[in-house]
């Protein structure tokens, strides 16, 4: 509990602080989350389902927090150049934890939807950001949930309302800014409402070479007949630490469609619990990771079937070289009653040397009878018949490991729905791949 206590005592002496620079929703469920973290504590590798990354350790460094809202100097529109080629987006930038205002985008989201501050909407609708605030993420059972619930004062909101469909893809992007080591904490609320559909694209950036430790909980809603298109696209640098909550409820005959792709990280842990509560929805939850030196990935997803007639499709890839480290938990549950489900669960990875070390546990719970589910896994390396075949053809070990390494990736990028997008992915996995630095040309954020 050491690593924890220093985030009770923070609590203890800053509560007013934080309460006067938040609103009255996320106030109302601080002290109980306050409590529960005093009772969980940090998870550590004695908790099961954290049992790949000792989080308690990563957050024993004395990190600074930025709880009294002073304003940190940046220009997203100056500093980030990069851009998706031929991706028309609506751009909205979140600066460590608080959603950037001074400036937006010229482009106008249909009418009704909402993109902005999370803050900003519980205090003007504050009923509203209560009936679903807080809901997804318990903080009974997960000391990260309980962490971030107490100490996040801001973060992002975005409303589709009831048949809004939004063609333009929202992209956000969350940039980590500071001349000190900083820990931010980020909320997001996601409401697509009933027959509503929405794109968003969230890319994390670092902006300064610091220490930064993030948590992040991502609470999505999507209504009876309505679409989510999510991507999470990581290139921070080695010194960044995250921590990511996301969950999802699905309603009747809803469509989800998740890619988490991590590019370049320090250490990164993502959780993804979907929950099917209404018939007929679907979901394709994809990931891939790319990984070297000494970086970690560990990826936790549960999905639980909780009604009939729905389907779920699973892939995640990594590719870890040096001595990287990756993990991979899938859990896929199919409660009594759910059937006609239809779940398909793989994780394929790649070890590219004898130092990579890739952990992988993919779990089957079906308590149905009629149903149709699988899962796998494999861990293996490049094949050397391959190899020697495309070297006999006149290309170079070098270029002959980096194809079949493009080639065993490119089927997750290939899920992707956004045409601009997979193609724009698929030049960043070659420059990853070749050791490139994953940065376009005019960024100041990735040198």
């Amino acid at each position: 509990m050491n690593s924890s206590n220093q985030y009770i005592d923070l609590y203890e002496q800053a509560r007013d602080m934080i309460f006067r620079h938040s609103t009255q929703p996320m106030n109302a469920v601080r002290d109980a989350a306050f409590e529960d973290f005093k009772r969980l504590g940090l998870p550590n590798r004695k908790v099961e389902k954290y049992k790949y990354t000792d989080i308690s350790k990563l957050f024993e460094p004395d990190y600074g927090v930025n709880l009294n809202r002073l304003e940190i100097p940046v220009d997203p529109y100056e500093a980030f150049k990069c851009d998706v080629p031929n991706l028309s987006t609506s751009l909205y930038f979140v600066v460590n934890d608080a959603f950037y205002t001074k400036a937006l985008p010229k482009s106008h989201l249909p009418e009704g939807v909402v993109v902005g501050s999370l803050a900003a909407a519980a205090a003007e609708n504050p009923d509203f950001i209560a009936k679903y605030y807080a809901q997804l993420a318990k903080t009974d059972d997960d000391g990260i949930n309980a962490l971030n619930t107490m100490l996040a004062q801001d973060g992002l909101f975005v409303y589709v309302p009831k048949n809004v469909k939004v063609d333009r893809a929202i992209q956000i992007i969350n940039i980590l800014r500071s001349d000190v080591d900083m820990m931010v904490n980020r909320r997001v609320l996601i409401v697509v409402e009933e027959g509503a559909e929405v794109k968003l694209l969230f890319c994390d950036h670092s902006a300064d070479d610091c220490n930064f430790l993030a948590t992040q909980v991502i609470e999505a809603y999507v209504g009876d007949n309505a679409a989510l298109d999510l991507y999470c696209l990581e290139e921070t640098h080695a010194k960044n630490v995250r921590v990511s909550n996301l969950y999802i409820d699905q309603k009747a005959n809803s469509r989800v469609n998740h890619n988490v792709i991590t590019l370049h990280n320090g250490i990164t842990r993502n959780t993804t619990t979907l929950t099917f509560s209404g018939e007929g929805s679907e979901c394709m939850l994809n990931g891939c990771v790319i990984a070297d030196k000494h970086q970690h990935v560990d990826n936790h997803t549960v999905i639980d079937h909780k009604v009939a007639h729905c389907t779920s499709k699973e892939l995640y890839k990594y590719v870890l070289d040096g001595e990287a480290t990756g993990a991979f938990a899938g859990r896929v549950v199919v409660r009594k009653g759910a059937q006609k489900t239809i779940s398909e669960e793989r994780n394929q990875n790649l070890c590219i040397t004898k130092e990579a070390r890739m952990y992988t546990q993919p779990m089957l719970e079906i308590y149905a009878d009629d149903v149709k589910c699988a899962h796998g896994s494999t861990v293996g390396q490049l094949n050397d018949a391959a190899l020697f075949y495309m070297q006999q053809r006149g290309i170079s070990q070098k270029e002959a490991k980096l194809l079949l390494e493009f080639a065993f990736i490119n089927e997750v990028v290939d899920t992707i729905l956004l045409a601009p997008l997979r193609d724009r992915l698929h030049h960043l996995v070659e420059k990853r791949f070749r050791g490139e630095l994953s940065k376009c040309v005019g960024c100041k954020l990735c040198r």
